[in-house]
């Protein structure tokens, strides 16, 4: 009979150990400790959020408002808000006609990521940022001390109509960066790197006959917007620790994906069906438009797809663990703040 002692190596309880090799024996042993280090515990599900009602903003964007009445709680820090605007299929505007979209509008205090899907979307901004993201692209704005800025569908996508499919999303700013100066990230998907997943049943394995690797075929990517996933950083910067990813599940399969456990984390079906498997093996079905929030209880997430071309978006980060105070376009940590928020948006001092 063997044990483990605290320094990670296997010996005989009855053994005495020469000090002279125990050097050679940690390393011949690292590999089992680095093993045993890394062995993943798959987080469970706290709560599933069903789909909600869609509701208009302005008249391009038909919106879920996913997070519910847990938009704006430090349970999702540092995510606030989250809209999904699900496959719509929207006319050719008529000669003469303006594109559909929202017109000029204030924020202060936290950052919009706005993905578009299937579709075009036209920003402009007091900063004189102006950009169309298209199908795959990314615009992450940060409101900072105050920006005004209005959001279209693109002229282009406006006169020829079709199907149109995006989402935002607002990540707050941790208090000592609220009134920083306003930015804009323009990202396009050609710079948003994909990394392959693997079905967990089939994954890379030793062969015990031969001792060669059998490979396995992807089942999926990450493409990872903010954060990192196995080594491969989004290119968004962020001023808190941010994790957002875009998953997509080709095919029936089990796909474990490492996940900082000290962080919140939120699971979105965006289209599919999976379900989100525990360390105890129980599983949550969570299904399109629904949102699992995960406990703080594993480095790993363990996703089993239901249906193929199943997609999914991951986000979490550091919780700010502080004040959260919300009106409207605002987003400060205190009432006063909010109205002299108010005041300074009235009084024209504010997006620049």
């Amino acid at each position: 009979q063997f044990i483990l002692n605290s320094s990670s190596f296997l010996i005989h309880p009855n053994c005495s150990m020469n000090p002279r090799i125990l050097p050679a024996i940690l390393i011949a042993l690292l590999p089992f400790s680095q093993s045993l280090a890394t062995t993943m515990s798959f987080r469970s599900v706290k709560q599933i959020l069903p789909a909600t009602p869609k509701h208009w903003v302005g008249d391009a964007f038909n919106v879920h408002p996913v997070f519910a009445n847990k938009a704006f709680t430090e349970e999702l820090s540092p995510f606030l808000m989250f809209d999904y605007a699900a496959p719509k299929n929207f006319a050719p505007i008529k000669s003469g006609q303006k594109p559909r979209g929202v017109g000029q509008h204030p924020h202060r205090g936290f950052e919009t990521v706005t993905i578009a899907f299937q579709g075009e979307v036209e920003h402009a901004d007091s900063m004189g940022n102006r950009d169309v993201i298209r199908p795959g692209d990314v615009q992450w704005m940060t409101a900072g001390r105050g920006i005004i800025h209005q959001e279209f569908h693109s002229n282009e996508f406006s006169k020829r109509g079709g199907l149109f499919e995006m989402c935002q999303l607002w990540v707050n700013l941790p208090k000592e960066h609220k009134m920083t100066k306003p930015s804009y990230q323009p990202i396009v998907d050609k710079d948003i790197p994909a990394v392959d997943i693997y079905d967990a049943a089939k994954k890379e394995r030793k062969n015990e006959q031969n001792g060669e690797e059998c490979s396995a075929d992807s089942v999926g990517n990450v493409r990872v917007i903010a954060g990192s996933f196995q080594g491969t950083k989004g290119p968004a910067s962020t001023f808190s620790p941010v994790e957002l990813w875009d998953v997509s599940i080709s095919e029936l399969a089990t796909v474990d994906l490492p996940f900082p456990e000290q962080y919140n984390c939120i699971v979105f079906v965006r289209r599919g069906k999976i379900d989100v498997v525990g360390d105890d093996n129980k599983k949550m079905h969570v299904g399109p438009q629904d949102v699992a929030l995960m406990q703080r209880n594993g480095g790993a997430i363990r996703i089993q797809s239901r249906e193929p071309d199943t997609s999914v978006l991951i986000m979490g980060g550091l919780s700010l663990d502080e004040p959260i105070a919300a009106r409207g376009p605002f987003v400060m940590n205190t009432s006063d703040e909010i109205m002299q928020a108010n005041r300074d948006y009235q009084s024209g001092n504010f997006g620049s």
